[in-house]
């Protein structure tokens, strides 16, 4: 009877094998989620799964999650690259994220080549007591579209972020039809090495503490925005080489300065935008730079002083 023991073993390491093999291979470029779905299904458009959690371990590398109707679909951590789909018309992909972060985005996986993940259409709810609405901790692109993220709260530089973005590595993260309201600080950009480098495009950024902030590391341009009514700054460049390229955008109502470069070293670029109404219209630190094409139309603000440097014309 010991005799069988080996061939039994190595038939149930066989068995093992091939039933990793064929969960793997059972991963589907496109799974759906519905309200009425169940995480135990395929994730199949005719059997959707629940939550988003539920279908990202059914979904393969680079394919698409997409929402059937509208529902609350969970907090979910993204580990591989992939597309979330809230397909506005057919449904709306809701998360609510109380207590936690909405979306973590950790891609680590070295056989991941594009480590990309793309996000649209999603209501992404802190409920006044969220961490962060999308926290993006390691990837190499990500593309946040068409979506509301807003109530999280906390310190403003590790929680209470809309987005943020803290990556040990170079990041690209791209924003566009977006509005990020009732947060601490809106958008956020640091990196420990390389550069966390994010566009923002066509984005609502209000009701906040601060507007946007480039931290270490952190290369922001900001495109036809508007970013209003926040009770601090709606722009700010905090460490010495964080940098905000803003152009055509609309900064008023905010109780801070409209920019301001707020140590040495930090830099900000206006060009072309509407400044009315701030607490400043903008703040320079001692060896800190904000430099304008003399496009900028700055009227009704409290305070402020005169940009230090210009931005040629060509």
């Amino acid at each position: 009877m010991t005799k069988l023991y080996p061939t039994i073993k190595a038939l149930l390491v066989v068995s093992f094998m091939l039933t990793l093999a064929a969960a793997a291979q059972a991963q589907a470029t496109r799974t759906w989620v519905s309200g009425v779905g169940d995480d135990f299904n395929p994730c199949s458009r005719t059997a959707p799964c629940k939550t988003f959690a539920g279908a990202i371990s059914k979904t393969a590398k680079d394919g698409e999650i997409s929402v059937l109707d509208p529902g609350g679909y969970g907090a979910v951590t993204i580990t591989k690259s992939i597309y979330i789909n809230g397909t506005h018309g057919a449904g709306y992909g809701s998360i609510i994220s109380s207590l936690v972060n909405g979306v973590i985005v950790n891609i680590t996986d070295v056989n991941d080549v594009r480590k990309a993940v793309r996000l649209r259409s999603l209501d992404i709810n802190g409920a006044s007591t969220g961490i962060n609405g999308v926290s993006i901790l390691a990837a190499n692109n990500v593309w946040i579209e068409d979506s509301v993220i807003d109530g999280n709260t906390g310190n403003g530089s590790s929680s209470g972020i809309g987005v943020r973005v803290a990556t040990s590595t170079t990041c690209n993260v791209f924003i566009s039809d977006t509005v990020i309201h009732k947060n601490v600080t809106g958008v956020r950009a640091s990196a420990s090495t390389g550069f966390a480098v994010v566009s923002i495009k066509n984005c609502n950024i209000e009701g906040n503490t601060t507007g946007v902030e480039a931290s270490t590391n952190g290369f922001m341009t900001v495109q036809n925005s508007r970013i209003s009514g926040n009770t601090g700054d709606a722009l700010k460049a905090s460490v010495s080489g964080a940098t905000i390229n803003v152009t055509d955008c609309v900064m008023a109502h905010n109780n801070g300065a409209a920019a301001n470069a707020a140590v040495s070293g930090a830099n900000l670029r206006v060009a072309s935008s509407q400044i009315f109404n701030n607490g400043s219209s903008f703040l320079i630190a001692a060896g800190g730079t904000i430099a304008s094409d003399a496009q900028n139309r700055v009227i009704g603000n409290a305070g402020g002083v005169a940009p230090n440097a210009s931005i040629p014309l060509q």
